[in-house]
């Protein structure tokens, strides 16, 4: 048997972190969550799977709105190989809460942390009420996004009703939607902390130019999309110590977590935890090491843990 498994669906995005696991003599197999499983065949792929299933797989199955993404199917799988006994980096509880912006935001204010005004609803016919509670400008947001998918802003309650009416809110594949208050960021930016091992990796600044997709690796490049600027950035002990809390609650293994500095009154509000983090783009770069390094020698500490 293979020391690792890595569970993927996105073409592009790991060859980084194949490309390092070779480099280090890591017996890994790749593998993706496409065909069937049995559920009585007790016998993992390998003795530590490695999951790396994005929430914007959605947008990658069928006709784009999800009718074939391996998300639900992936935390069965994986739940079910760490049965037999498989150790799992960043399991199916942590994919689940990867998969529901409305927990990552219960989980977040339970730890006394800030985050943006919100009203989770499933019906369209609650949005209106809900907007009218939180004030405009706002979002409405997919549970379920991913790359900046299911995102739209309104400015006055007419315009929600319209595309209530009209049947054009943004879709999430489990019916679930945030409305949520439209936070200006100071100075346009926010602030992307990564953490491994439930700690500290690095921070980046990113600017998006009004863009929802602030995703700062090479592959999530879209063209024709406004560009993301990022620079390397150090969030203070208050913000690291309050994303190390957030990873150790969601038991995240590698992730990051995203945070703003409302310019209004210059709160830092918490909104979205990452269980998928392909790294920065040219990370010798903008940080001047790589974290791919630092990954692999989690995973083999990870594979001779008894």
């Amino acid at each position: 048997m293979t020391d690792l498994a890595i569970l993927y669906e996105h073409p592009e995005w790991f060859r980084p972190l194949f490309a390092a696991l070779d480099r280090r003599g890591v017996d890994h197999v790749a593998l993706t969550p496409d065909g069937g499983w049995d559920p009585a065949d007790r016998q993992p792929p390998a003795p530590l799977v490695f999951n790396r299933i994005a929430m914007s797989s959605f947008l990658r199955a069928g006709d784009g709105r999800g009718g074939e993404h391996p998300i639900f199917h992936a935390q069965a799988l994986l739940d079910h190989w760490r049965r037999g006994g498989a150790g799992i980096v960043n399991g199916p509880e942590v994919l689940a809460i990867d998969s529901s912006k409305a927990r990552q935001l219960s989980l977040i204010a339970s730890l006394g942390l800030a985050i943006p005004r919100t009203r989770v609803v499933h019906r369209a016919a609650d949005v209106p009420a809900a907007a009218e509670a939180i004030g405009f400008p706002l979002v409405v947001k997919a549970n379920i996004g991913g790359s900046g998918a299911g995102i739209v802003r309104y400015d006055d309650l007419e315009s929600v009703r319209a595309a209530v009416a009209d049947a054009t809110l943004p879709h999430s594949i489990d019916s679930v939607l945030l409305v949520q208050d439209f936070v200006p960021a100071r100075g346009g930016t926010i602030t992307r902390i990564e953490t491994l091992d439930r700690r500290f990796l690095y921070a980046l600044e990113v600017a998006g130019g009004g863009a929802f997709d602030l995703c700062p690796a090479d592959a999530c490049a879209v063209p024709g999309a406004p560009a993301i600027r990022m620079s390397a950035a150090d969030p203070g002990a208050t913000l690291r110590d309050a994303v190390e809390g957030i990873a150790r609650a969601v038991d995240l293994d590698v992730g990051g977590v995203e945070v703003m500095v409302d310019d209004r009154d210059g709160v830092a509000r918490f909104y979205d935890i990452n269980a998928l983090s392909n790294f920065v783009a040219r990370p010798l770069e903008v940080l001047g090491w790589d974290p791919h390094d630092r990954l692999v020698d989690y995973l083999i500490e990870r594979i001779g843990a008894p």
